[in-house]
């Protein structure tokens, strides 16, 4: 019979390989460097799609490439250079909507504002997509109130299954009136994983609704990696309700 208390035979632990050390080492930069390339691949791609779209409404004497070649004196087409500026769109688009806004606060600009709506209005298919795309742009740019400003726990589809939703505004108008008197309603989105772009909208009583400490951003993070990112573990102040 052996004794439990003998000496075992050590355990020889084979060291990991040059190739393994370089697997670990390329994806340990991969996670690294596939975030900063793609953010940069996107701003990249936005900034030449808003070149591309501005710079058709602006006349070729006034290009990037024509006004550097009529500074350095370049007449002739075959010793033109062609120098690709991007972001130059992005600027001219900038300072174009600053200018509307400007003028759209003001008493004339107000007054255009109201006749050229009343035209659109007057123009059956124009009228359907002006009028979509200003609420949305309203609702998504307004300034007044505040949108998908807190995330929330609500219990959906059932009792006892919860899901994480944005808080976007208080219902009002027809909603309110339909609904049990007594109890502020709460429109809430949402969102489907791992696309937030589409999802539903539901109204729920202001006790069904549970507010959290997290942000929204980190909310968003939890949805679009399917629960794998959760944000930073903080303290948590349970008191709210």
């Amino acid at each position: 019979m052996n004794n439990p208390f003998d000496d075992q035979p050590p355990v020889h632990v084979r060291k990991s390989g040059l190739f393994s050390r370089l697997r670990a080492s390329f994806l340990t930069g991969l996670v690294v460097v596939a975030p900063i390339g793609l953010t940069a691949y996107v701003i990249w791609t936005v900034i030449g799609w808003v070149d591309g779209w501005v710079l058709t409404f602006v006349p070729n004497a006034y290009h990037p490439d024509a006004l550097i070649n009529r500074f350095l004196g370049y007449t002739d087409p075959a010793d033109q250079i062609h120098v690709n500026l991007r972001g130059v769109g992005v600027i001219i688009f900038l300072i174009f909507t600053i200018f509307v806004g400007w003028i759209a606060k003001g008493l004339v600009g107000r007054s255009l504002l109201r006749w050229a709506e009343s035209l659109v209005d007057r123009t059956p298919v124009v009228r359907s997509i002006y009028n979509g795309v200003k609420q949305i742009a309203e609702t998504v740019f307004a300034q007044t109130e505040t949108s998908f400003d807190q995330a929330c726990l609500i219990e959906y589809p059932r009792k006892g299954i919860w899901a994480v939703g944005f808080v976007s505004t208080e219902a009002k108008g027809e909603i309110t009136k339909r609904t049990p008197e007594g109890e502020k309603m709460l429109s809430v989105f949402v969102p489907t994983t791992p696309n937030p772009t589409s999802g539903f909208l539901l109204f729920f009583p202001e006790s069904d609704v549970t507010i959290l400490s997290m942000s929204v951003e980190d909310a968003a993070k939890l949805v679009i990696s399917a629960g794998l990112v959760y944000p930073n573990q903080k303290k948590v102040d349970t008191s709210a309700t």
